[in-house]
Formats: structure tokens, C-alpha cells, sequence
């Protein structure tokens, strides 16, 4: 089965089961953050969103990062990031819980991408083959990433080179989730500082930090 096809599946998944256990979508924090995924305000909270995921009608795609670092990116990038507009999803998994990383906007996507240069820059610089990351597991000290190489699915502690795989491709690594229904959870604001992109945003900021204290020393 291809990436896109098994992430169709999840997706499809996803709603099915918010639908099954909760008769309702999906809620998310936007943080004041425009989407075509919003369907409606909660009425009782006003900073909650339901949501579903939105598919792109024109699909989006990584080229210029790969011109911009010189590199070949695993096909695998563009099915996973840009059939869609969406939260973080929640999963189950025999690793553990997590979050898939989504772009919630054009500008959520665009600053994916900034990000994933930087990630990958810095796999140049230590010398470690290139990954590209998905999401994370946990309270987010161990990132999902993908072997730009052969397409294979990892768990990674920033600055370290993987050395636990989960599946080798992304497609089946994604069929091995479950989806998990839990309530949104509100990102907190650190003192002097705006989180400027809610959920996973936050943790992945964390763990750059971590990952540059490994390389500073």
C-alpha cells in the first residue's frame, strides 16, 4: 500500500472513531489561527474549534527544499504532508501514544518546511544520515522520523543518530495506529515568550532547543 492511500485510511479512521465515541469531531486550540479544516466555534469554550482534516485540492509539495539544500527527498514527504490541512492526530501505537504532525494552514505548511530545512541542515552538520521528522511520542522527547534514504520509520532522540526502527516504510508504520480520542489540550505560554503555533509546534521548539545543545558540544 502507498503512503497516501494509508493516510487516507487513518484520516478516514480518525473521524470515524471521534464520530463512534464522542458523536462529534475533533476539537483543537487554533489560537486564533485561520483554517479550512474549522467547522465550527464550541459554544462553551471560545477558544476550541471542532475540526476535520482538509484535503488540498492542489497537493502540496517539498521542492524547494530539496533545491534549496541540494538534496533528493523521499517521495514519501509530499504524501504525508501535503494531501492535507489538519491538527495534530493523536494515535495509539505498540511504541506508545503520540502526535502525527500536520500543517494547519498555508502558513502552518510554510513553516514546516523552514523547519524541516533546519533539521535537515543540522543532520549535515553531525554528520548523521538525513531524516526528516513526522511527529513525536511521549511527552515529545523522541521525535518519529523517516530515513530520507530508504523511506523507514525511526525513533529519534535529538542530536543521536536513530537506532530503533519501527517500520520500513511510512505506509506501514501507519497502519499499525490506532486512533486515540482525547480532549484538546491547551498550549501554555512560557513567561517572555508568544507560542506563535499551538500543539505539536511547542513540543518540536523544545526539542530544537535539546538538539542544539547537543551539537554545541
Amino acid at each position: 500500500m502507498s503512503c497516501s492511500s494509508a493516510f487516507d485510511i487513518f484520516i478516514d479512521l480518525y473521524l470515524k472513531t471521534y464520530q463512534t465515541s464522542l458523536s462529534e469531531l475533533p476539537r483543537y486550540y487554533p489560537l486564533g489561527e485561520a483554517s479550512p479544516c474549522v467547522e465550527a466555534q464550541v459554544a462553551e469554550l471560545d477558544n476550541v474549534v471542532y475540526w476535520q482534516p482538509h484535503k488540498r485540492q492542489s497537493a502540496g509539495n517539498f521542492d524547494n527544499v530539496a533545491t534549496a539544500l541540494e538534496v533528493t527527498l523521499h517521495p514519501d514527504i509530499d504524501a504525508f504532508f501535503g494531501r492535507y490541512y489538519a491538527a495534530p492526530l493523536n494515535f495509539i501505537s505498540p511504541w506508545g501514544d503520540g502526535e502525527l504532525l500536520q500543517a494547519w494552514n498555508q502558513q502552518d505548511y510554510e513553516y514546516l518546511q523552514q523547519n524541516m530545512i533546519g533539521h535537515l541542515m543540522m543532520k549535515k552538520k553531525l554528520k548523521q544520515p538525513a531524516t526528516w521528522f513526522i511527529g513525536v511520542l511521549g511527552e515529545g522527547d523522541q521525535m518519529l522520523t523517516v530515513n530520507n534514504e530508504d523511506g523507514s520509520v525511526w525513533i529519534e532522540i535529538p542530536g543521536e543518530v536513530p537506532t530503533q526502527q519501527l517500520a520500513p516504510s511510512l505506509a506501514e508504520f501507519i497502519e499499525q495506529l490506532q486512533v486515540l480520542v482525547k480532549p484538546p489540550v491547551e498550549p501554555v505560554e512560557e513567561v517572555d515568550e508568544v507560542v506563535s503555533h499551538p500543539g505539536i509546534w511547542h513540543r518540536l521548539k523544545v526539542m530544537w532547543g535539546n538538539l542544539m545543545g547537543h551539537s554545541n558540544k
